[in-house]
């Protein structure tokens, strides 16, 4: 009897041991999954913070063209300067179509003292119209550096928005307001807590409504009032976020909901994106399954343990009980797939919004060009009609009429580029054929005759039959666009001179544009065939970037070239 006892009391401990074994590999194994889940939410904030991180930016990019597009506007401008009842009316159906196309919440002019003349909520009984905008900081800012942005409470509205003004020609101002409602609730279905702050810490996009105007941290007494002044904020507003830092500051908790954060820059100045993710949800499901692992192991030592006495009668309950355990493990792995599937789900569905606001902002990018590509054809318009009317004032009715066939060939050019360019809006690439070189060098000096008076303008000898392949008015496009920036490089020059020299091998011909200008800043040289980059204060900045895709287009090259004086571009040009 004693030695049977004895046999039982041994089993007894070794199972004892056994579950004390089990349970601290349960303890380990629970935080080792705590810490992996961490790293892995910490992975997926990074990426979903850069993906709400882009569809911002391209929000933002794709209605900061519309001011732009809108400066030397023939209706702004006539707005402005005259204020006539007729004028305003004809703006303010402009403004009101183009905000409907655009989606954005309201477009309207300021005049130079400071009054909205026209509107695109007209016809609303909340209408800018004749509303004192002097106040707003952006509006000062705009007629000073010539353009401005700002977040503020809307004071008629009463809504949130970003304001993006520019000065216009003739002193006023133009302002699109965007709001940010379709991407706010993109972020409320994307899942966890996303928000932007500004350069002090005022949270002014957010998927969570009731944090907009909140703090990220303590501001004096004099920022908050200049905030409040700025912004129009409510007396309610502008006070500290619920949140507090937990475990040495990489979790963030807002009362017992626990995130992991992740910050990064958008393309605003002095705007930061923080993305929130959630946790506690995830680590409970991490230990679940850890705990699951170690019931797991429990039981197949109780089983183990049972067998000693009853291997034979429970051999079958056994196996059933396993089979059960299995299953659930596999209904916890089917689980954590379906979450992993629908949390790819809503990555792409970022990633499509994404692609859709870059293919708009493309749209403003096009809408930019047509005014950048036909101003130099209507300026020369312009100057003929001048010359044409002094002329038959003379009586010089042959050289009116050259004038006039002049004119006729440049609108038949602005009909081409324009042409073109919807051509590029439909990702059609334009018709290549034979085209001789020295037609090109002739269109494109015909566009600028007038601005050339006075240049001393060298010119090479030119085979008639010299050809290459390509578009006549794509390539007049990159000629024209060389020569308009080597006249404005040469304007303030005692020496004023621009040579075009070609050259040819047996598979291509370049053409050298060099003017004896300043030439270009080292600094401004590193970026210059990026979108809005430039070194005048009324350039676009598209011109070259255009040229450069036209030349890539057509199997040729546009670059800069080292000069000892002024500037010098090369266009390399396929032979036919």
């Amino acid at each position: 009897m004693p030695v049977i006892w004895n046999g039982h009391l041994r089993r007894w401990r070794w199972l004892i041991a056994g579950l004390i074994i089990t349970l601290l590999a349960a303890l380990v194994a629970a935080d080792v999954a705590e810490r992996r889940t961490l790293v892995a939410l910490g992975d997926r904030a990074r990426t979903d913070a850069q993906l709400r991180a882009a569809l911002l930016d391209s929000e933002i990019a794709r209605f900061r063209l519309l001011p732009l597009a809108l400066t030397d506007d023939r209706d702004v401008i006539a707005a402005i300067a005259d204020g006539k009842e007729d004028a305003t009316n004809a703006l303010n159906r402009k403004l009101e179509a183009l905000a409907r196309a655009t989606g954005a919440a309201v477009i309207y002019v300021i005049s130079p003292n400071g009054l909205a003349i026209a509107a695109s909520n007209w016809r609303s009984p909340n209408s800018f119209v004749s509303n004192d905008y002097r106040f707003r900081p952006y509006y000062r800012e705009a007629r000073i550096r010539g353009e401005s942005s700002q977040y503020a409470l809307g004071t008629v509205s009463k809504r949130p928005g970003l304001y993006l003004a520019r000065r216009t020609v003739g002193d006023g101002v133009i302002v699109v307001k965007l709001e940010f409602d379709r991407i706010e609730q993109a972020w409320t279905e994307a899942g966890g807590t996303t928000l932007v702050r500004d350069p002090v810490g005022v949270v002014l996009v957010t998927s969570r409504p009731e944090w907009r105007f909140r703090l990220s941290r303590p501001l004096t007494p004099a920022a908050l009032a200049r905030v409040r002044e700025e912004t129009r904020t409510p007396p309610s507003a502008l006070v500290p976020l619920p949140l507090t830092t937990a475990r040495a500051g990489d979790l963030v908790a807002s009362g017992r909901q626990r995130f992991v954060p992740h910050d990064v820059k958008v393309a605003q100045p002095g705007w930061r994106l923080t993305l929130l993710q959630p946790i506690d949800a995830a680590i409970a499901s991490a230990r679940r399954a850890a705990a699951l692992s170690a019931g797991i192991a429990m039981m197949a030592l109780v089983l183990l343990a049972w067998t000693i006495r009853q291997r034979a009668t429970l051999a079958r309950q056994r196996t059933a009980e396993l089979e059960e355990m299995v299953a659930q493990r596999t209904a916890a792995l089917r689980r954590e797939m379906d979450e992993r599937v629908e949390s790819e789900a809503r990555a792409a569905q970022l990633r499509e919004a994404l692609r859709q606001a870059n293919r708009l902002a493309a749209l403003g990018q096009i809408t930019a060009s047509v005014a950048h590509e036909t101003a130099q054809p209507v300026a020369a318009i312009r100057t003929y009609a001048q010359t044409s009317d002094t002329l038959l004032s003379r009586g010089a009715l042959d050289e009116v009429r050259a004038n006039l066939g002049t004119i006729a060939r440049l609108a038949d050019r602005i009909g081409a580029v324009t042409a073109q360019l919807r051509g590029f809006a439909r990702r059609q690439s334009g018709e290549q054929r034979a085209i001789r070189v020295a037609e090109v060098i002739e269109g494109a000096l015909l566009i600028l005759k007038e601005q050339l008076r006075g240049v001393m303008l060298a010119l090479p000898a030119i085979d008639r039959d010299l050809t290459v392949i390509g578009g006549k008015v794509r390539l007049e496009q990159v000629l024209v666009n060389l020569l308009q920036n080597a006249l404005e490089a040469v304007a303030d020059s005692p020496r004023a001179k621009i040579e075009i020299v070609l050259a040819t091998d047996a598979t291509h011909v370049r053409l050298t544009v060099a003017d004896t200008g300043p030439g270009i800043a080292p600094e401004v040289a590193e970026r210059l065939f990026t979108p809005f980059v430039t070194s005048r204060d009324k350039g676009l900045g598209l011109g070259l970037v255009i040229s450069q895709d036209i030349m890539v287009e057509l199997g040729g090259w546009l670059r800069l070239l080292p000069s000892d004086t002024g500037a010098c571009f090369e266009v390399g040009m396929r032979r036919a």
